[in-house]
């Protein structure tokens, strides 16, 4: 058993912003100099929202291309496709089986449709709910136990996820526990404001808020989506509150500090405007983006690279995944003994 396995899924529904680049993908890149690190593409997880097959084969592509022009090295890091990976679909199974139907109910996403419905007057609370939404935390426990994952990044509104999957480990390691046990994960949770980036309203950029500025716009229409970042209107030459500024927050995470520290200072003085800080901010998103949105688009120009990728990812995938005597010993789930 690994003794630090950092393991994150990436959910194909979509192109990803800003957002999800400095919140997600630079801390798992960071974490892959630290950690045995399993990285995946969930789509099975994706047809819960996902039904259209031309859409979910290409957000596949895009999901793993992404991590690949950011600066995932699929050598040192194991990038593979969720349905790749079958031993993970027998382990839900198994799981399912041991998993009380009362801990699904209290399971955070399936409440809150149930509330929408609850909301919207209709009387039959789980209408529109189907079984890959109520099962949700028995397969993402699955993708987690399957690989053994110790450490698993989480926002901190999502820690749910990480004690469900710990429960359910403990169900297995009661009941079937002996020469195997699963290791019980645990949670990295961003302690400070890195995974929290305001979007174009000052919420945390979503897509569900349509506040958010796609990763790899073109450069003329990343410069028009940050030029449209509301602003007050506050006179040039007059004093502003960098800290109630919405560029002034992403500046911050795409700029040096010398740079922050003295657009700040020019902020509060007086005598620069909100434009020429969102010209600051586009330069500093485009000159670390720019790069990287030409290694996506290459990619996406050839996905037989990208394919490429995702079958030696999910073969080594499945090696990890199989039990041990499949593999010559090392860790992974045995299947549970016969009923007697």
């Amino acid at each position: 058993m690994a003794a630090n396995t950092y393991l994150t899924g990436i959910k194909p529904t979509g192109d990803f912003h800003l957002g999800n680049y400095v919140g997600a993908i630079k801390p798992a890149l960071a974490a892959a100099l630290e950690y045995e690190t399993y990285y995946f593409v969930a789509d099975y997880h994706a047809l819960n929202t996902v039904k259209d097959a031309g859409e979910l084969r290409h957000s596949i592509r895009s999901g793993a291309a992404t991590w690949l022009a950011c600066g995932l090295d699929p050598e040192r890091t194991i990038v593979y496709q969720q349905s790749k990976v079958p031993e993970t679909f027998e382990l839900t199974t198994i799981l399912g089986a041991l998993t009380p139907k009362g801990l699904m109910n209290r399971a955070h996403a399936y409440k809150a449709a149930r509330d929408r419905n609850t909301e919207a007057g209709i009387t039959d609370l789980d209408a529109g709910i189907n079984m890959g939404l109520y099962n949700y935390p028995i397969l993402m426990a699955a993708d987690i136990l399957v690989m053994e994952g110790t450490h698993v990044p989480v926002g901190r509104d999502q820690s749910q996820h990480i004690e469900y999957t710990a429960d359910i480990a403990g169900y297995f390691n009661h009941r079937f526990g002996g020469s195997y046990t699963f290791p019980v994960p645990k949670g990295v949770i961003d302690q400070g404001d890195g995974s929290i980036l305001p979007g174009t309203d000052g919420r945390k950029m979503s897509k569900s808020y349509d506040n958010h500025i796609p990763l790899f716009l073109p450069e003329a229409k990343l410069k028009k989506a940050i030029r449209r970042i509301p602003t007050d209107s506050t006179p040039v030459e007059d004093p502003k509150d960098p800290d109630g500024s919405v560029p002034v927050q992403l500046l911050g995470h795409f700029a040096d500090a010398e740079t922050v520290a003295d657009v700040r200072r020019r902020l509060e003085a007086g005598g620069m405007g909100w434009g020429e800080l969102k010209n600051e901010l586009f330069e500093a998103v485009n000159a670390e983006l720019g790069p990287k949105r030409e290694r996506y688009d290459h990619l996406m120009a050839n996905p037989s690279e990208i394919d490429e990728v995702l079958e030696a990812g999910s073969a080594r995938g499945r090696a990890r995944a199989r039990p041990p005597h499949h593999r010559g010993g090392g860790g992974g789930p045995p299947p549970p003994p016969p009923p007697q």
